[in-house]
């Protein structure tokens, strides 16, 4: 690893657990942020958490060694994804700002979360990755927009999670056993009685209530021989799993239940666990956890902005706690699997940090552009990412452009940019008060431009209200060629019946590299469409480059 480049302002603060000594060529920033979670009484523990940089339960170390972590081989999760580990930048350097705590539960202060972006947009970082979120509130009050504001107009990435809320329709039966006991039924804490269950394989059901890790430790009590586990969960941490168990959805579940409950002595077969089989399900899929679109506080910006890998992430964790118990034994690891949306964002983080070191001089809006114009919608055969939750085909609400396709990003062609003012004008037209924006942008002066132009974004969403007609919307973007200095784009249209769509121009001429052209969209819906139609609008040009933008419409 190179040293820390010369602009580099941060530093290594000393506390508990952690001193300066512990930062290197690659670890040059470690802070901590507290203060504000203090003062509103939550006392951080001095038993499963340090008040300093120390990493305790985990989580950033995984996110920052899944964005920037060395070359290491030999990992694996317990003998499972045995190789060896990257993270996406392995030559970047990495600065941490510590501002989620263990007090009673996982919380971090809002103020403690601005303080720290302050703080790493005046260290002189060039990617922030956040892992963590509040709930949605205006941009007014949002610590993290109003951070990233700022950190944009410095020429600094952020990218966010967003979120492990997503859709859960899972379907939920009633009672197991010939008593209807729901207690024993779903195996809550302290109904199994050992004498009853003791060496025996036990069937678990499931409610909206069901925790398969409690259902794990009942089994475990009792002295159960192995579970049977009824879910429709589809994120299962294996750290869940100390004795053999079984997980099968409802539907499985229901014919099982129906053996058991109907025969006097059941009787389980023996099963043989066979090693990791690749290109067996199709991949990738939209998790059943990620949240989805439309953005509550901007609806007419299609979010989310871009789909990445988040589930079973192997990176580095933090080896001073348990990672689980088993038989009594306290089970430690460096390297674990991961799952959420905190796992997806450092794969984003990394990939704009080796786009930021091949084209330094692009703007954050110019990195974005690139990143979802390039990204895919297709899985590994070749119908739409499918919604892991349903097995449906999903859209982009759920995710967004497509998939993060690094290679690709690398050469977008063509990307649609965007300057701070151009961010004012988007806010201005939110009917903010003048106090409201002032709290945003942090600067005693502005200006609102007059033109009512639209964000200048790599995507198009409308939010039609279903009673109105007719529904038509008409936008307006400029892009700029990043690409060869001459090239010719045509526009085509890939659109769903119901859905009418007309460019204009519908070819683009550049006779130089960073020339700029604009171009409007008119969509249209029939008032019969789906409640979701989308399409997609592509520049192509001779020379390979496909700029791709989703056209979403939707009725409420």
């Amino acid at each position: 690893m190179p040293p820390a480049p010369q602009r580099w302002k941060g530093q290594c603060e000393n506390g508990t657990a952690f001193s300066p000594s512990n930062c290197n060529w690659k670890l040059i920033g470690a802070r901590s942020f507290s203060k504000g979670l203090i003062a509103a009484g939550r006392n951080i523990s001095t038993e499963i958490d340090y008040d300093s940089p120390r990493d305790f339960f985990g989580h950033g170390t995984h996110t920052s060694s899944t964005a920037a972590g060395n070359h290491v081989p030999g990992v694996s999760h317990f003998g499972y994804a045995r190789g060896t580990a990257s993270g996406v930048a392995p030559r970047a350097h990495i600065a941490m700002y510590k501002v989620l705590f263990t007090t009673d539960t996982l919380q971090s202060a809002a103020s403690d979360v601005l303080a720290g972006m302050d703080q790493a947009i005046a260290d002189g970082v060039d990617i922030m990755s956040l892992s963590l979120g509040f709930q949605q509130t205006p941009y007014f009050n949002d610590v993290i927009a109003i951070a990233s504001l700022s950190a944009m107009e410095k020429g600094i990435v952020v990218v966010c999670a967003t979120g492990n809320d997503g859709d859960f329709n899972a379907t939920h039966n009633g009672a197991l056993d010939h008593n209807n006991n729901d207690s024993k039924a779903y195996c809550h804490y302290d109904a199994l009685v050992p004498g009853e269950v003791h060496g025996k394989v036990v069937l678990c059901d499931t409610n909206k209530e069901t925790n398969v890790s409690k259902q794990k430790d009942e089994l475990e009590r009792v002295g159960a021989y192995a579970g049977i586990l009824i879910t429709d969960t589809s994120l299962l941490h294996s750290r869940d799993y100390t004795i053999p168990c079984l997980a099968i959805p409802t539907a499985s579940g229901a014919l099982v239940r129906d053996y058991v409950t109907g025969v006097t002595t059941p009787k389980v077969r023996s099963m043989e666990f066979i090693t990791t089989k690749l290109g067996t399900t199709t991949a990738p899929q939209v998790a059943y956890f990620s949240s989805r679109g439309p953005d509550p506080i901007s609806p007419n910006v299609l979010k989310p902005d871009i789909l990445a890998p988040g589930v079973d992430v192997l990176a580095a964790i933090a080896s001073n706690k348990p990672y689980m118990k088993m038989d009594g034994y306290d089970v430690v690891t460096d390297y674990a699997l991961f799952s959420g949306t905190s796992m997806a964002a450092p794969h984003v983080a990394g990939v704009a940090a080796l786009l930021k070191s091949v084209h330094p001089e692009w703007s954050p809006a110019a990195i974005r552009s690139a990143i979802m114009t390039t990204a895919y919608v297709t899985d590994q055969s070749g119908t739409i990412l499918k919604d892991q939750q349903t097995g449906l085909p999903a859209t982009p609400l759920d995710f967004g452009a497509g998939h993060l396709n690094p290679n690709k990003a690398m050469d977008p062609g063509l990307i649609y940019d965007l300057c701070f003012q151009d961010y004012i004008d988007f806010l201005c037209r939110l009917g903010y008060t003048e106090k409201q924006l002032s709290a945003i942008i942090r600067q005693s002066q502005w200006n609102c431009s007059q033109e009512q132009s639209d964000l200048n974004y790599p995507s198009f969403i409308n939010i039609f209200n279903k009673e109105s007609s007719p529904m038509m919307k008409k936008f307006s973007r400029v892009v700029t060629n990043v690409g060869n200095d001459r090239a010719v784009y045509n526009a085509t249209l890939v659109i769903p019946p119901g859905m009418r769509v007309t460019v204009e121009p519908s070819s683009l001429s550049f006779t130089q590299k960073y020339q700029n052209q604009g171009y409007s969209v008119n969509l249209e819906i029939d008032t019969d469409a789906p409640t979701v139609v989308y399409g997609y609008l592509k520049w192509s040009d001779q020379h390979n480059h496909v700029v791709s933008s989703p056209l979403v419409a939707v009725k409420l």
